[in-house]
């Protein structure tokens, strides 16, 4: 198993999964799949049984790679995969079709929700490093690409502070942390972790 994901709420009843073998499963935590929470999307009639526990499957052979990453929407009825396929995946819970997909020009190297706990119910922004690019999507709207910044390095991971306006990226081929500005795309600054210390160097 490679991914692993709750829905954004405070008790979570149902759990995502997926992994090499390319399936996109849900699991009822509740092990009936009546007694779900009503904000939480209840498993269908057909669901099958691991270990005690309901489940079924999203999407069926529609995975070409991996599934490295899983993300769970506002709305709980949508989850989004990211695979080794290089697309990102829009799924509605309901019909266990891809609302949407999008490839990206390279390896996918991570796929997060950055939202702010302190703006309630924010939808966030879904950040994906794949290959020298960075992809911002809409948190709402699936497949809505807001923005697509491209480097001369391998981008290993990403996220953004929507209210400070800041991208930090992360590469696999060093120790760097570079920040940068959210609506000029300036370079503001590199972290570097050197065992215990962290160094900083900003740009004036």
């Amino acid at each position: 198993m490679r991914a692993v994901a709750f829905p954004i709420q405070a008790n979570p009843q149902v759990l995502a999964t997926g992994g090499a073998e390319k399936k996109l499963r849900i699991f009822d935590l509740t092990r009936g799949g009546s007694s779900s929470t009503g904000s939480t999307p209840p498993l269908p009639s057909s669901a099958t049984s691991e270990n005690g526990v309901a489940s079924y499957e999203i999407g069926a052979g529609v995975h070409g790679g991996t599934i490295k990453s899983i993300v769970w929407n506002q709305d709980y009825n949508v989850v989004t995969t990211a695979a080794e396929d290089r697309k990102i995946r829009w799924w509605d819970l309901r019909s266990r079709d891809p609302i949407v997909e999008y490839g990206v020009d390279g390896t996918i190297g991570s796929c997060e929700l950055n939202s702010l706990a302190t703006r309630p119910n924010d939808a966030g922004i879904l950040t994906v490093a794949a290959g020298k690019s960075v992809y911002l999507f809409d948190g709402v709207q699936p497949g809505r690409l807001l923005k697509k910044v491209d480097y001369d390095y391998d981008v290993a991971s990403a996220a953004v502070n929507s209210e400070s306006a800041r991208l930090v990226t992360g590469s696999a081929n060093d120790t760097w942390a570079r920040v940068y500005d959210l609506n000029t795309d300036e370079e503001l600054g590199m972290f570097c972790y050197l065992g215990c210390c962290l160094f900083l160097l900003t740009w004036s």
